[in-house]
């Protein structure tokens, strides 16, 4: 009779995708890890789960906690946060912006019992689909209502990656357990590179709105900032559109496309700085060619793998080529936010099935590397943006379709007599891409191109498509602020946020810096309290 000792322990096995995926495979890998029969497997649970590609065959490295004999795995705990009800005289926090790191603040202020009033120029998620729809059926940009402004910001309608290397900033955990309480699949908890997907996201922000009004807090929508209350150099509240006023310390959390919001601190003498950022083309592949090459398999992924990833990166001319925002089983979308504005980015749903994979290819630029927006000082490189993207607009005939070009003719420095199909709705124009793009980052995109077909061949395909333009990686300007208190350097209760003000780059990062700026309002109020009493 075979005899076995009761345990509980946590375990690392690396298996097969099918074995991986299927729950009575894993239990006999399982057993074979513990040197026990199958049948002395009671509970097991996965809590850590990452694919390694690096060679064939590709495996699946998994971190499981398993039980034997009548033992069960412990209980859960995903740190829930705890919500309590603002009192009717509760301290109150003004945050500009229903993206990530707005939404994060928000509730962050609720936990440490202040009141937070969330503004956004924007609609609510679900009116807000409508006017992204709209963007491909007849090409009109509500310049209130797109895949930038909104309720849940630019990262609403987006894959909802969530990987950072932000670690540290702050408490990643927080944030993914946060976004599991409101509805997010524990997937999330456990993957090494999670992500929600925007067919899910939208459902996720609802419910972060609705804890955020149920625990005392406002969020309101069509409400533009037009000004900040500044007496003595210190923030009073906000002045929004129709005039109303609203008191209080301002979190700043806009995102990166407010360009309004810059131009109104910039002319009101509020420091800000120019900042390097990326500018480039999203690039458009078969997701299977993607597959076959990161899956090192003519077969591709297979029933059991998940539509591949990549990320390159190389320097060209002692500046970084690299991908940016890469969405599996993705789309191209359109992301211009105003009038004359030309921008694409990508997005993909939960299951990440479409036909195509897309990335951003990037160039980092600086402000010294282009003199001529010199003059323009602070706002050089948001200059530089809405000269492109007008660029771009004007290539396209005036209109939301996108100026594209096969991966090979870019490379080849010629014209293109066809493209391949696409995802993206609005519809591509054949166009030199190549010559649209300034030759600085043009020239080194055709180096990071070929680079990169020689770390994988076939990667460099005439199937593929470079699609302009990706110009929205990140903010243009800094908002500086004082380390220890997160205040801007010279005004005080304003606390700039998020990817907007220059201190983040996704929606994890975005989160985190809302947090911390919430608590370092949160400091500041109990700071004045003692030195009232």
């Amino acid at each position: 009779m075979f005899n076995f000792v009761a345990m509980i322990k946590e375990l690392e096995i690396k298996t097969s995708p099918e074995k991986a995926s299927t729950p009575e495979l894993l239990r006999g890998e399982i057993a074979r890890k513990l040197g026990v029969k199958i049948s002395a497997v009671s509970d097991w649970r996965v809590v850590r789960r990452a694919i390694d590609a690096r060679r064939s065959p590709v495996t699946v490295v998994l971190g499981v906690i398993a039980a034997t004999g009548k033992d069960k795995c412990p209980v859960e705990h995903s740190d829930s946060p705890v919500y309590q009800k603002v009192s009717p005289d509760a301290p109150q926090v003004v945050i500009v912006g229903a993206g990530p790191a707005g939404l994060f603040a928000a509730l962050r202020a609720l936990e440490l019992g202040m009141k937070p009033i969330v503004v956004e120029r924007g609609k609510e998620v679900d009116q807000r689909r409508v006017d992204v729809a709209e963007i491909s059926r007849s090409g009109v940009v509500d310049p209130d209502s797109n895949y930038c402004f909104g309720e849940g910001g630019a990262g609403a309608f987006s894959d909802g990656k969530l990987f950072t290397r932000s670690k540290k900033r702050g408490n990643i955990r927080e944030i993914l357990s946060t976004l599991y309480h409101h509805g997010a699949s524990r997937d999330i908890l456990v993957d090494a590179h999670p992500h929600i997907g925007s067919d899910r996201l939208p459902r996720i922000i609802k419910s972060m709105r609705e804890t955020i009004r149920k625990y005392g807090g406002e969020v309101r929508f069509g409400a533009r900032m037009e000004n900040l209350l500044i007496t003595d150099g210190k923030v009073q509240g906000i002045v929004l559109a129709d005039g109303t006023r609203i008191e209080g310390p301002v979190i700043l959390a806009t995102g990166h496309s407010a360009r309004d919001v810059y131009k109104m601190l910039h002319a009101g003498g509020v420091g800000i700085e120019a900042k390097g950022l990326a500018i480039g083309v999203r690039l458009e592949h078969p997701q299977h060619l993607i597959d076959s090459l990161q899956y090192h398999s003519p077969n591709g992924r297979g029933q059991w793998l998940p539509a591949a990833e990549y990320r390159y990166v190389t320097q060209v001319d002692g500046r970084g080529v690299y991908s940016f925002c890469m969405c599996p089983g993705g789309v191209v979308v359109p992301s211009a936010s105003g009038p004359e504005q030309n921008a694409v980015n990508g997005m993909s749903s939960s299951a990440r099935n479409s036909y195509w994979a897309n990335s951003g290819m990037v160039v980092e630029v600086h402000p010294e590397d282009f003199p001529e927006y010199s003059d323009e000082g602070e706002m050089s490189m948001l200059a530089l943006q809405e000269n492109l993207e007008k660029r771009f607009y004007e290539a396209a005939g005036a209109s939301q379709k996108a100026p594209a070009q096969r991966m090979t003719d870019f490379v080849e420095r010629r014209d293109s007599k066809n493209l391949p199909p696409s995802s993206f709705a609005p519809g591509l124009i054949e166009a030199r891409v190549d010559k649209l793009l300034p030759a600085q980052i043009s020239d080194r995109l055709r180096e990071g191109f070929k680079e990169f077909g020689r770390r994988s061949s076939g990667f460099m395909t005439k199937d593929a498509t470079v699609i302009g333009l990706e110009s929205r990686t990140s903010s243009p300007v800094r908002i500086p602020r004082k380390p220890d208190t997160l205040e801007h350097i010279s005004v005080e209760n304003l606390y700039p946020a998020g990817e907007g003000a220059g201190y983040a780059g996704g929606i994890v990062s975005a989160a985190i810096d809302g947090r911390r700026c919430a608590e370092a309002v949160f400091a500041k109020f109990e700071k004045e309290s003692k030195n009232n009493d």
